[in-house]
């Protein structure tokens, strides 16, 4: 009777240290992640990387932006000269004409930018009869001596502002352009004098020296 009662207390601290026991390595084996001990068996040890290859990482990164930063600026310097204006249209932009040869009274036709110039060498009878002009029945007032440099000289550009036909010199009812299209007539002073045209011929930007017009 007390053999067996030995016994079973034997068996029941057995039981207690094995259970101590396993819940040891249960304890060890979950703080690894895994509460059977496969973790440490199939466990795959990832590689941190060689740390000496960090320099070659920044090398290769730097290498690559600069060749970015090399292309977008080549392709900046490509559009930039693209547009800038090339020698020909440059040669456009202003031309220069001798008036030494244009008699008093006449008009002189020329071509800038591809539009019809008027160069007129008015007469002292002319510059008096424009000064002379009433400004308040003018469709588009303006003064003669605010559309010439020199009273001598009128340049505008021949293309009338209606719909931009080119007028006829010395022609019309004030002796200055006619336009045959709508019946626009413009006085010596390149003022709409009558007709459907709502301005007076333009003036473009010239110089005057001498005998030389620098047209633009």
């Amino acid at each position: 009777m007390l053999s067996g009662i030995r016994f079973s207390r034997s068996l029941v601290s057995q039981g207690k240290a094995g259970l101590a026991q396993n819940l040891r390595y249960a304890s060890s084996s979950a703080s690894l992640g895994s509460a059977d001990g496969s973790f440490d068996k199939d466990r795959i040890t990832k590689s941190v990387g060689d740390p000496t290859r960090r320099e070659f990482t920044y090398f290769m990164l730097g290498g690559a932006r600069l060749v970015y930063a090399s292309a977008a600026r080549l392709a900046l310097i490509k559009f930039v000269a693209s547009m800038s204006a090339s020698a020909d249209v440059l040669a456009l932009a202003s031309a220069e004409f001798d008036v030494s040869g244009i008699a008093e009274g006449t008009t002189l036709t020329v071509k800038w930018r591809g539009k019809p110039v008027f160069i007129r060498h008015r007469t002292d009878a002319e510059i008096d009869q424009e000064a002379a002009v009433n400004l308040g029945g003018l469709r588009d007032p303006q003064s003669d001596g605010a559309r010439t440099q020199d009273p001598k000289w009128l340049v505008v550009l021949g293309i009338c502002t209606h719909l931009g036909c080119v007028p006829i010199s010395g022609a019309g009812e004030y002796g200055g352009w006619f336009c045959p299209c709508h019946g626009s007539h413009y006085d010596v002073s390149g003022r709409i004098r009558k007709g459907p045209a709502p301005l007076n011929l333009e003036i473009p930007p010239y110089t005057l020296t001498d005998s030389k017009l620098v047209v633009g």
